[in-house]
């Protein structure tokens, strides 16, 4: 076996593991909250079903609200460079198949590297842009937490879910610092990839060679050059993307209660906006891919303080074929006309354009 098949074959086992995982965790969740109640709930109360299509429309926002920050970043990057929004939401989703089975959404990224450095942007330019998505999600995320926490705080008395939540939070800010030293030092930037480099070559007993160090180089000037411009004359791009961001969690805080309204539960508002936060926290750990099994465990514990036991696992059900396995159906339909494959993107993609 080659090793481009072995890693076709690590790919489909990791989407086979990530969706069985989810399927058998919302199973457990069904089998031990479904009740007669729940059937006579369901059955005499009239199901909104509108809710449930606004829910799914809104998940469509949602990419595309993705997909206009990416453009407003990786336009801001490069003057000369331009994409439309139509294409730019075209990665987003295509992105989203490997990020929904890879821990932390960590495969989305090259994906969408890749396939801005195929539309004409540097890969220096399209690293910035997409780093700059992540920073803004972190910079988003750790103002909306205290609101969270005010929320649950009365509520998160397991020892393991404030140990989960601490972890979390601390490596939000690992990442951060990690991203201001790059930014500050990129000398010691580069000397730390080029020995990664020389150190991986060397394991494969080969020789590093003097384009790979010079291109390395010249990408990570071409990522410093990008950042110093978004947090200097790009400013006003930044917090434009900033606002996109907002939007785009907020789109994404909407799905959930659409779908209580659809269940006929009151919507508790404020309450759903903060599980989503913690939950994205979590979801952001690196854990399972794509969070399967601990998304539906996350949804589950939290939306359990506030709604009736008989009604959460529909809830659960609804909530991830909306939020994850929507996504992942339309990334795979997408990946699969960009590449011709599900199972072929990898990172030596990226490294054959240089």
């Amino acid at each position: 076996m080659t090793k481009k098949q072995e890693k076709r074959k690590t790919v489909k086992y990791s989407i086979l593991f990530s969706i069985l995982l989810s399927v058998a965790i919302i199973i457990i969740l069904l089998y031990f909250t479904i009740t007669a109640e729940t059937i006579q709930y369901l059955t005499t109360t009239p199901i909104r079903y509108e809710f449930f299509i606004a829910a799914a429309l809104m998940n469509i926002i949602f990419w595309t609200l993705w997909g206009a920050r990416l453009k407003i970043l990786s336009d801001a990057v490069d003057k000369s460079f331009h994409i439309s929004l139509w294409e730019s939401t075209k990665i987003v989703i295509a992105n989203l198949f490997l990020a929904n089975i890879t821990p932390s959404m960590a495969g989305g990224e090259p994906v969408r590297i890749y396939l801005l450095n195929k539309n004409g942007l540097n890969i220096g330019g399209a690293t910035a842009a997409v780093l700059g998505e992540r920073l803004l999600d972190a910079l988003f995320l750790l103002v909306s937490v205290p609101f969270a926490i005010y929320i649950f705080g009365s509520y998160i008395t397991n020892t393991y879910l404030q140990i989960g939540f601490g972890i979390a939070i601390g490596l939000f800010l690992v990442v951060i610092g990690l991203f201001a030293y790059a930014l500050k030092y990129p000398e010691k930037t580069k000397g730390f990839l080029i020995r990664i480099t020389r150190s991986y070559k060397k394991m494969r007993k080969k020789e590093t060679s003097p384009h790979i160090i010079e291109r390395i180089s010249e990408e990570v000037d071409n990522f410093h050059k990008s950042m110093t411009f978004f947090l200097t004359k790009g400013k006003k791009t930044f917090f434009l993307a900033g606002f996109v961001t907002a939007l785009f969690w907020i789109s994404g805080w909407i799905i959930p209660i659409l779908l209580l309204l659809g269940l006929g539960i009151q919507p508790f508002i404020l309450e759903s906006c903060a599980a989503q936060i913690l939950l994205i926290i979590i979801a952001m750990m690196p854990t399972t891919p794509g969070s399967s099994g601990v998304s539906e465990g996350g949804v589950a514990a939290l939306y359990g303080v506030f709604m009736a036991p008989s009604l959460l696992g529909v809830f659960v059900l609804l909530f991830r074929l909306i939020t994850y396995h929507m996504g992942l159906i339309a990334g795979a339909i997408f990946q699969y006309r960009i590449f011709k494959s599900v199972a072929s993107f990898s990172m030596e993609m990226i490294s054959s354009k240089t």
